[in-house]
């Protein structure tokens, strides 16, 4: 897959394209939002929204003159009726770093989400906060392992992720100090600030050295378990990504979000990069079998909503064309309906939400 910094870059420039949706529109920040079966709640009644991507935002917040464009995005959000904002809760090392060193914190940084939270918080937008990064992006997991491997512990590679004590040591110590995180702007702690919507334990997994999924599992286990005994009032998920055409990613999407502590599923689509060089119509082709898929693994077989997280078009393909770009969208969004439809949901807007619910940001 093309890096990691290009593609978000790509979705974000395209409205944050990020879909959510469950049911209940609009609703004021107060409850924490749960699930019940396939559904999204809050405060009792189904819960629906829209989202998008802004994983940016702590990092320009980082300088206080620059914060005025996180208040911006999240007012023109709020005014376009998007309730839901997916973005990092993590930056390993590096410049700018929240973690410069496993369990050391620029308390600069830090405050710069809790700014970030705040802001969420006064516009109406609650949040879904990523704890890590499968890529080199912003540290991420190759990161834990090089500390790991400079403080001399013995690793094999970036799988060791996964596996070794001293680095899933570390990435534990980073939950804990992010959920019970003081917020010095709301003084409130993060884990009981109902303005996050979600964790998410790491943003699309992927391990070389296990392509059954096993290894990636029996991690989602115990991280999402280690979360919830920090944290039992938010929800938890984890990004996830299968059977992409040409990619072999050591993961299991049904397995793990079977997982008890995992409350909801999520799916990424790049066709344009899975299958590049295909046709427009080949691409929409199958993405439309990539959503139904998993949106009736996630209502049939998991029992739990779904959240379109991540999807998009990139203006670097060859043959690229917004008329293109718009009929891929527009593709999406019709599909989000149909498959909602399927569900015999009562209403296009219910039906959106329940086919929305779908694994993989």
């Amino acid at each position: 897959m093309a890096k990691y910094s290009a593609r978000i870059g790509c979705f974000f420039g395209f409205l944050s394209l990020l879909f959510f949706i469950s049911e209940a529109r609009n609703a004021p920040l107060g409850g924490f939002v749960r699930t019940r079966g396939t559904e999204f709640i809050l405060d009792g009644s189904p819960f629906l929204f829209n989202g998008f991507n802004s994983y940016w935002m702590m990092h320009v917040a980082a300088d206080p003159a620059e914060r005025p464009k996180v208040s911006t995005v999240f007012r023109d959000a709020a005014a376009a009726g998007l309730t839901v904002c997916r973005t990092w809760a993590f930056g390993d090392g590096g410049y700018n770093a929240l973690q410069i060193s496993p369990g050391v914190y620029d308390e600069r940084v830090f405050q710069a989400l809790d700014f970030v939270v705040s802001e969420a918080n006064k516009y109406g937008i609650r949040l879904i906060l990523s704890f890590v990064n499968n890529f080199g992006d912003f540290g991420g997991r190759p990161q834990y392992v090089k500390w790991a491997q400079n403080a001399g512990v013995q690793v094999n590679g970036d799988d060791d992720f996964y596996t070794n004590p001293v680095v899933k040591d570390y990435y534990k110590n980073h939950i804990k100090s992010v959920v019970t995180r003081f917020n010095t702007i709301t003084r409130t702690m993060y884990k009981d600030d109902p303005t996050i919507m979600a964790w998410e334990l790491i943003n699309e997994p992927r391990c070389q050295a296990d392509y059954s999924g096993n290894t990636v599992d029996g991690w989602v286990k115990e991280m999402a378990s280690y979360v919830k005994s920090l944290d039992s009032k938010h929800l938890l998920e984890i990004e996830r990504k299968q059977f992409n055409p040409g990619y072999q990613v050591g993961t299991d999407y049904i397995k793990s979000n079977q997982l008890q502590e995992i409350d909801f599923t999520t799916i990424h689509a790049y066709p344009d990069i899975w299958l590049s060089g295909q046709s427009d119509e080949a691409q929409i082709e199958f993405m439309q079998r990539w959503m139904m898929s998993h949106s009736t693994d996630s209502r049939t077989v998991v029992n739990k909503p779904l959240v379109f997280t991540e999807f998009g078009k990139s203006k670097k393909d060859p043959g690229f064309s917004i008329n293109g770009r718009d009929t891929y969208l527009g593709a999406v969004y019709r599909n989000i309906y149909n498959a909602a439809r399927v569900t015999g949901a009562e209403k296009p807007i219910d039906k959106v939400g329940q086919a929305a619910h779908r694994p993989e940001l």
